[in-house]
């Protein structure tokens, strides 16, 4: 007896695969070495400023999102229906950071800025409870390298968000031209996320740190190719040609060269007669 064509098969051995959503993790800098007294307010801050961008960008607010919403301690995990994307990259990102300007200038004495890793990454997680590689790849991202080098450098230009993305990201937003005409390919830096503790993890990304230009972060990100090979050997040193001995040595003499001192330790001698 054969199954009907209406009934699952029950013996096959792959899934379906679950629908895609887009993912943006986001960390501060330093949370861990704050007093524990300022932890929760500067939490509820950055709870704040996000549900502020985040309808200012046209996204869903923190509350629509359910358990796609996540708290992490140090940041937040937030899952997004992947249509989203472009608009997470663009004004997301600006939105954000001009907030956190703005909250450097507005902050109680005392209280530390914000500044913020984020990472952007789309890919398939299962429903509901949104597992799946696409978050793990999202967490590395944020964690790379790559993503802490940035960071240093919106710190050193006074800027307070850096951000990565992943090649799918950046492709259907930045590529695909569904970002502002203000907002494109030579604003973004190529790099390489790598994870210290992670040594399989080995992506490709692009890395923004709005307010500084491309080439301004790649004197902070260093070659990916040339941090793989390691430092360049120094080359052997040749060495130094030889010399003759008193080489450009000058000696005038008026008389015949009869001086014992001087005599035998004159190499080469050439003789000019002048007129007089």
């Amino acid at each position: 007896m054969t199954a009907s064509a209406s009934e699952p098969d029950r013996h096959a051995t792959g899934h379906d695969v679950p629908p895609e959503q887009a993912v943006m993790v986001v960390d501060m800098k330093g949370y861990s070495r704050l007093p524990e007294v300022r932890m929760a307010p500067v939490r509820a801050d950055l709870d704040s400023i996000l549900e502020t961008v985040l309808t200012q960008s046209g996204l869903p607010s923190p509350a629509t999102l359910g358990t796609g919403y996540r708290d992490t301690g140090d940041g937040v995990i937030m899952l997004l229906p992947p249509r989203h994307v472009a608009r997470m990259v663009d004004p997301l990102l600006a939105n954000l950071s001009a907030a956190l300007q703005r909250y450097a200038g507005i902050r109680m004495a005392g209280a530390p800025d914000i500044r913020l890793r984020t990472a952007l990454h789309v890919g398939p997680l299962s429903v509901p409870d949104g597992r799946g590689t696409a978050i793990n790849d999202a967490c590395r991202l944020v964690n790379s390298d790559a993503a802490y080098q940035a960071v240093a450098a919106a710190t050193d230009n006074g800027l307070f968000l850096a951000a990565v993305l992943s090649e799918p990201v950046y492709r259907r937003s930045v590529q695909a031209g569904r970002t502002r005409p203000e907002m494109t390919q030579h604003h973004f830096l190529s790099a390489t996320a790598r994870v210290a503790d992670k040594p399989g993890f080995e992506e490709p990304c692009r890395l923004i740190v709005p307010g500084l230009p491309a080439d301004s972060l790649r004197r902070h990100v260093p070659d990916p190719d040339n941090a793989a090979a390691g430092p360049a050997e120094e080359p052997a040193t040749a060495p130094a040609p030889e010399r003759p001995a008193r080489a450009g040595a000058v000696l005038n003499f008026n008389n015949a060269l009869n001086d014992p001192v001087i005599n035998g330790h004159v190499e080469n001698l050439r003789i000019v007669k002048r007129g007089r």
